[in-house]
């Protein structure tokens, strides 16, 4: 690296900090004029993920203000450039064309005199409501919370409002509403945030959801800029044992069928039945004013219960991408989880997005029911196959030297004919010369799919990291169990029974797993057959 004298050092120190006022100060727009392609470089340190979606550096959490347009799936996400830890959020920002390879691109909005710019949404105004679009072209219209950091040391309850910003360049330079705030605080809520924005086509008219403390808000607007109070949900339905957060609100078909429902993601921290934060949801109808439970859906969301999207302990702040494709309703949520994500063993990054999920309603026993699935596009980085005849298994099948598989970057399909006697466990374990293990798999006996990470490598930096085995009820009834997963260099996704079950965890082994195997305890696990991909990183050639 070229070294500076003094004279240079102070000039260019000087030029940083003009740019960064004009960045983070009161100005409208944003421009940034260069990209920011990630090295390859800066995508081998130790745990980063290889077909995840992570940011080159520094601090990430929540997604926010996922769009399609012309052809992009936009990510925008809470990012602090500065550190590896929580701090002054803006939303970084990446694009895709195929949901499986991600484009790093500058810092979308920044921080400014009425505060950090926490989680929101981001829509095509295709009518032009707002009036903000130019040449007879739609804007996009992002809209987020402003947190006043400063309010809220100072004891005030009104640090938290709404605001907007528009965008006529795919997203690529953002300009500020001179109006802002365009939600003021009410001055006696101290947790109003990360508005969820959703075009109601039956009323015409913009509806915004927000999360209020213990329950969410519905407003509506003709503009995006005037709001009106509809109606509250939840103050006594869901699980309530923290605060609620990162909404999410979408009419959704029932598959099969030409019924549609109404989905409402909530956010909790914490609360999630495996510790820390989760995300749960609801199934009714919205009539343009209310959310109203379907009559199904009450008994499994009352007495503090919840229905969770993810049963595992690192999935939070999912929300669904506004203007997909096809009709298609697609997720993305941060892997990760609010009791050590401060404290995780990276160093030039920390933290990463799940996979993207293609999300389906079906109608089962218990009633309306989500469904997750990896989205097809992530077959793209498949670069081998491996077929699995059935068998008996008595303890282990080691796929590794069976297939010689080079790593564990894997996505694994397996069938299991459900055990007669309900007894014994099955599913895939990850090892390395270390003694270091993750497995992950059913319980016939309990009837639970499980994540165990409880000897998988480093955990000391938080108590609340591997204290115990993740479980899941088996939340359907299938003659089969069906596994499918997909290993990252430290992370674990399981999609069971056609994604009735979800579990997503991350680990840190002190050397990456190198050896993968299928097992059995308690009884020979009767496999019906499987495959087995070798994956490809997205960052490195």
């Amino acid at each position: 690296m070229k070294r500076f004298d003094k004279l240079h050092t102070l000039l260019f120190l000087a030029l940083a900090c003009a740019l960064f006022s004009a960045c983070n100060g009161d100005a409208t727009t944003v421009k940034s004029e260069v990209g920011a392609p990630a090295s390859q470089a800066a995508y081998s340190e130790k745990h980063r993920p290889q077909f995840h979606f992570s940011p080159p550096q520094k601090w990430t959490n929540d997604p926010n203000g996922m769009v399609f347009f012309e052809g992009e799936y936009h990510l925008f996400y809470q990012h602090y450039p500065d550190s590896t830890v929580w701090g002054s959020m803006h939303w970084g920002h990446a694009v895709s064309k195929d949901l499986a390879h991600w484009e790093n691109l500058p810092i979308a909005i920044y921080p400014d005199s009425l505060g950090y710019i926490f989680s929101g949404s981001a829509v095509v105004d295709w009518k032009n409501t707002s009036g903000f679009g130019v040449n007879g072209q739609p804007p996009l219209v992002a809209m987020y919370t402003y947190h006043d950091m400063k309010g809220e040391k100072s004891g005030r309850n009104d640090y938290q409002s709404q605001a907007i910003a528009f965008s006529n360049d795919k997203g690529r330079t953002w300009t500020k509403f001179e109006g802002n705030p365009v939600m003021p605080n009410p001055g006696n809520v101290r947790d109003i945030r990360d508005p969820k924005l959703v075009w109601d086509e039956q009323r015409n008219q913009w509806v915004v959801t927000l999360a209020v403390g213990d329950h969410m808000e519905f407003w509506a607007s003709p503009d995006l800029k005037k709001w009106s109070k509809l109606s509250d949900f939840g103050k006594n339905l869901g699980a309530h044992g923290g605060v609620w957060e990162c909404p999410d609100l979408f009419r959704i078909a029932v598959e099969g069928t030409s019924e549609k429902k109404w989905a409402l993601i909530v956010n909790l921290n914490p609360g999630q039945p495996n510790g820390g934060s989760g995300t749960q949801y609801f199934i009714g109808n919205f009539d343009g004013k209310n959310f109203t439970p379907d009559p199904a859906f009450l008994p499994f969301v009352k007495d503090g219960k919840g229905v969770w999207l993810d049963g595992g302990k690192d999935n939070y702040a999912g929300v669904t991408w506004s203007d997909a494709p096809g009709g298609r309703r697609l997720l993305i949520g941060w892997m990760s989880n609010w009791q050590y994500a401060n404290k995780v063993p990276t160093e030039a990054w920390r933290n990463a997005m799940t996979l993207p999920w293609s999300l389906t309603l079906k109608k089962t026993e218990a009633g309306y029911r989500l469904f997750a699935q990896p989205v097809k596009e992530l077959e793209a980085l498949r670069t081998a196959s491996h077929e699995l005849a059935s068998s008996a298994i008595a303890s282990e099948l080691d796929l590794t030297s069976q297939f010689k598989l080079p790593s564990a970057l894997l996505e694994i399909e397996l069938e299991f004919a459900l055990p007669t006697d309900q007894k014994g466990s099955f599913g895939v374990a990850l090892s390395n010369p270390k003694g270091e293990t993750y497995r992950i798999g059913f319980d016939a006996a309990s009837n639970q799919f499980f994540s165990d990470r409880t000897k998988a490598g480093e955990a000391s930096f938080s108590v609340d990291f591997a204290p115990k085995t993740s479980v899941v009820a088996r939340s359907a009834k299938f003659k089969t169990v069906r596994l499918h997963l997909f290993f990252d260099v430290a992370s674990a996704e399981l999609f069971a029974d056609g994604g009735a079950n979800v579990m997503t965890e991350i680990f840190f082994p002190s050397e990456d797993f190198n050896t993968v195997k299928i097992f059995a305890e308690g009884g020979k696990a009767e496999l019906l057959g499987g495959k087995v991909y070798q994956l490809k990183s997205i960052w490195k050639k």
